[in-house]
């Protein structure tokens, strides 16, 4: 059966995910560079587990994560980094044990496909020709921190920042240099690898850290067995091989 995504927890979308998670179904809720891998494996979920319905909820790791501080039911939770996880076993959410990284990924700049600037270095995102740049939200966003993260390391996020177009996940930040909205914008490998014919990417940026993917079921989780079950999918060689497939690395 296939899985029902969910974009965001509204008041609605909260109360037919509190009906499904009473009907039995797992409620995953995972970072918007999730979306089309984690797609792919609650369907091999489901197939191999049949009777078993994974209900997907996909949005930025920290607007994620405050939708289960305020009470969402929720039975597995997938960040793009270690803090916002961090933040989630600090309030109680999910337990240290409980936890494991599952998957890395690699931070780029991205221009449009058709006529971008040349980009090769960070400092060239002050040329003239870059008039605005996608950054997520570095207070919600990982990829906004990791990319804030680069610019600060060399000097230069007061400059980008002044261009800074904000993006709410990094799939909008990959939507607004798509759509040429912007003229370059930072966002995961994975997310460029999906409109190679929309965007390109201009460079990989360098970082003092790996941008790893944890996953923990939910202290809260009224499935406990089930959510376990999925995690244990997600790092098997199974699910490690979608993953792959949609350019995730190894953790």
């Amino acid at each position: 059966m296939a899985s029902r995504i969910r974009n965001g927890l509204c008041a609605v979308a909260l109360a037919g995910v509190a009906f499904a998670a009473a009907a039995g179904e797992i409620t995953v809720s995972a970072a918007a560079s999730l979306t089309n891998a984690f797609t792919e494996v609650a369907r091999a979920f489901e197939a191999a587990r049949p009777g078993t319905r994974i209900l997907l909820n996909f949005g930025a790791s920290g607007a994620l994560l405050q939708q289960m501080d305020k009470g969402a039911p929720v039975d597995v939770f997938a960040s793009a980094d270690q803090e916002t996880m961090d933040l989630a076993q600090k309030k109680g959410l999910v337990a240290a044990q409980d936890r494991q990284d599952f998957a890395r990924n690699a931070l780029v700049v991205i221009v449009p496909a058709d006529g971008g600037p040349t980009i090769k270095r960070l400092n060239d995102l002050g040329q003239a020709a870059v008039k605005r740049v996608a950054v997520g939200n570095p207070a919600s966003v990982p990829v906004g921190r990791y990319a804030k993260r680069a610019l600060e390391a060399a000097n230069l996020w007061p400059m980008v920042e002044a261009k800074m177009v904000g993006a709410q996940s990094v799939r909008q930040a990959l939507d607004y240099v798509a759509r040429g909205e912007v003229e370059a914008g930072f966002v995961y490998a994975t997310d460029a690898a999906l409109m190679k014919d929309k965007v390109r990417i201009a460079m990989d940026v360098p970082l003092d850290v790996a941008i790893t993917y944890p996953v923990a079921t939910l202290a809260g989780s009224a499935h406990g067995d089930a959510a376990r079950q999925f995690v244990a999918y997600v790092l098997s060689p199974a699910g490690q091989a979608i993953l792959g497939k949609y350019g995730f690395q190894k953790p």
